[in-house]
């Protein structure tokens, strides 16, 4: 997901240098969408992960 939002954010970034203001808009909000899901959906795995206390296997 986070790579998504890298792909749109250059997308913009191409997109705003050609003069695409439209689709630069577009493309920017899509980047800032992913990117705060992905920064949401990080948090709860970390949240979730530290209240489980497993640790990982010894090697």
């Amino acid at each position: 997901m986070l790579r998504w939002a890298v792909v749109f954010f250059v997308v913009a970034i191409i997109a705003a240098i050609f003069g695409f203001g439209g689709i630069a808009g577009a493309a920017t909000d899509i980047a800032k969408i992913l990117f705060f899901l992905f920064l949401i959906i990080f948090l709860l795995s970390l949240v979730f992960g530290l209240i489980r206390g497993k640790t990982p296997p010894a090697v």
